[in-house]
């Protein structure tokens, strides 16, 4: 190896490797004669600028002038794109040629590694902060769930998970109108996500079922006909409304035992509204929708 090789080597180290410990490296291999490579660059600086918060850095290297680099990852035609982690090629990048064809693959990269960005720092941050509020919304203090995502939202206002909370805390004051206009005015690429969803379904389920003040109409009325569903039906909605996520699964999973057909199958359909607010993968959930799955085949 010649002493021009060396440095080559060493520059590839340091600009590349050594960052790639704990960032994920886009590795471009240009030249300046390259059409399609100036044509791709602008694309490849805007993404990584893009996504530097999420841990992601580019390199450039020119194979006129890296001709030894260029040899040992054996580049037969440019650009070509590859990703490195932790000193190892973990994708090659170059079929994707548009800002959003690059973001989609980097997406999937950047979910199985463990990068070292700004985005996770913060993520573990505020995740106990998250955890804790949803412990205080599930306890039934959504006055002080709300406080507690308000004041989470000061240092992640786009934070999924954060909008979600506060506005599930809102449902839960009777603020419907106010989680409905903070829900709407979310951009599409938020709207979209799960922890959205979520809030969203108890937002509906909320208009569904309102809260009753005195539910004993309603008790007396189930325990005079216990075959008058649509009875079941509006305690269960009434319990519900009232925080009393159990006793309205049972009254739903009574219905359905009795006719899972009953009103366009109103009552499954209502609990699993109910199973979205809660958490999918949340225990109590898991066990609920044994219950049903026991209800529907058993």
């Amino acid at each position: 190896m010649s002493a021009a090789e060396r440095e080559a080597v060493q520059a590839f180290r340091t600009e590349v490797v050594e960052p790639s410990m704990t960032k994920l490296v886009i590795v471009d291999f240009w030249a300046e004669w390259c059409g399609p490579c100036k044509a791709l660059s602008p694309v490849l600086e805007k993404v990584a600028a893009d996504y530097a918060d999420k841990g992601v850095i580019l390199a450039k290297i020119d194979t006129d002038k890296n001709q030894f680099i260029a040899a040992q990852f054996q580049i037969r035609s440019i650009p070509t794109v590859y990703a490195m982690f932790q000193g190892q090629l973990v994708a090659d990048l170059t079929s994707a040629r548009t800002e959003s064809q690059l973001k989609a693959m980097l997406d999937q990269i950047l979910r199985q590694l463990p990068i070292d960005s700004a985005d996770a720092q913060a993520e573990a941050e505020i995740e106990p902060l998250v955890a804790m509020g949803e412990e205080v919304l599930g306890g039934g203090d959504a006055a002080r769930a709300l406080s507690i995502f308000d004041q989470i939202a000061e240092m992640a206002p786009d934070h999924p998970a954060v909008l979600s909370g506060r506005a599930r805390a809102l449902v839960a004051l009777g603020e419907l109108d106010e989680a409905d206009a903070a829900l709407a005015a979310l951009p599409d690429d938020l709207a979209k996500l799960p922890e959205i969803e979520r809030a969203r379904a108890a937002l509906t389920l909320a208009r569904s079922a309102p809260a009753v003040d005195d539910l004993a109409p309603l008790e007396a009325a189930v325990a005079a006909n216990p075959d008058d569903l649509q009875a079941r039906f509006d305690l269960a909605n009434a319990r519900m409304a009232a925080g009393d996520r159990q006793a309205a699964a049972d009254g739903f999973l009574a219905i359905v035992t009795a006719d899972r057909d009953w009103n366009e199958g109103a009552a499954r359909q209502q609990l699993l509204k109910l199973f979205e607010v809660v958490g999918l993968e949340d225990p109590w959930v898991s066990s609920q929708r044994r219950r049903l799955s026991a209800a529907l085949f058993g």
